[in-house]
């Protein structure tokens, strides 16, 4: 009797890691970082690195295997990717292989009477929480960097500050919402992050997606960006659809009421009794939003 585990074991994760190591050292990692990274010793990635474990030809050869591999050692290597994102990731990689794939067949030879077995393990569900959670948190760490490497963007940041956020697929509260901590702000010509982005961190930019959201709007992220007719008109002259909402009235119906006209990607409002104009940026992801920035400039 030999578990899938086992194989795992003795199978993916020698050949996995030794790919890892390689791809990490790639992208200029140091054996000491590679290390840390994969919470192994240097030793350990010095032998992955050099060829000295048994790696599964099959496993060696597998296209998807060799796709993840360069994708977690790009983000990792980036920081636009979370160790945590990179164990789900894996973890649900492996858990596809073992329903029908690769590491299911190894099993089977391993085992031949489960050839005979039509039905498929339960496991873990690729379409996790968790999984959403860190996918959400790398799209907006992302568009950051898109942000801070848009040159003009302070130009952009109302005196109230930015913030860019992404709500989780089926998210309908603040806690669902991921953002930067205080806000993105313009110093010395420059938008300075001021911590790494955080669910629940975000309450009034959070607010107009969610509201955008129960009005019928798809988006789940959004940017608010300083109000002047010109941004408006570059905006729409780049194609996207702006509607204006009253800001003197209570945010949710407000924007209900703005985007029954029809669908739009820019909101905005010109201001009230001590309220500042703002426009707010409303699409799919992070990286989207962050990069009409772009439409401005």
């Amino acid at each position: 009797m030999r578990f899938i585990e086992e194989v795992v074991t003795d199978e993916f994760l020698p050949t996995y890691r030794s790919l890892l190591a390689e791809a990490l050292r790639d992208h200029g990692l140091t054996q000491s970082e590679v290390a840390d990274m994969l919470g192994i010793s240097q030793s350990a990635v010095s032998k992955y690195v050099h060829g000295d474990v048994e790696r599964n030809e099959q496993l060696l050869t597998h296209r998807e295997l060799a796709d993840l591999v360069e994708r977690i050692a790009e983000g990792l290597a980036s920081g636009e990717m979370s160790s945590v994102q990179a164990l789900v990731e894996t973890e649900v990689f492996v858990r596809e292989l073992e329903q029908g794939g690769v590491l299911a067949r190894l099993h089977e030879a391993a085992v031949p009477g489960l050839a005979d077995y039509d039905d498929e393990f339960a496991v873990h569900d690729p379409d996790s929480q968790l999984r959403a959670a860190e996918r959400t948190l790398s799209s907006v760490r992302r568009g950051l960097k898109v942000l801070e490497n848009t040159g003009g963007f302070a130009t952009l940041i109302p005196a109230v500050g930015s913030n860019l956020v992404q709500a989780l697929p089926d998210g309908d509260g603040i806690d669902d919402v991921a953002a930067v901590p205080g806000r993105i702000l313009d110093v010395k010509g420059r938008a300075t992050i001021p911590a790494e982005p955080e669910f629940g961190v975000s309450e009034h930019v959070a607010s107009v997606v969610l509201a955008a959201r129960k009005a019928g709007n798809p988006a789940l992220s959004a940017l608010n960006v300083r109000y002047d007719e010109s941004i408006v008109e570059s905006l729409e002259a780049a194609g996207h659809t702006a509607v204006e909402f009253d800001a003197e009235a209570a945010l949710e119906p407000a924007i209900a009421d703005a985007l029954a006209e029809g669908e739009a990607d820019v909101v905005y409002q010109t201001g009230g009794m001590g309220v500042e104009p703002v426009v707010y940026l409303l699409g799919p992801d992070a990286v989207t939003v962050a990069e009409w920035t772009r439409d401005v400039l």
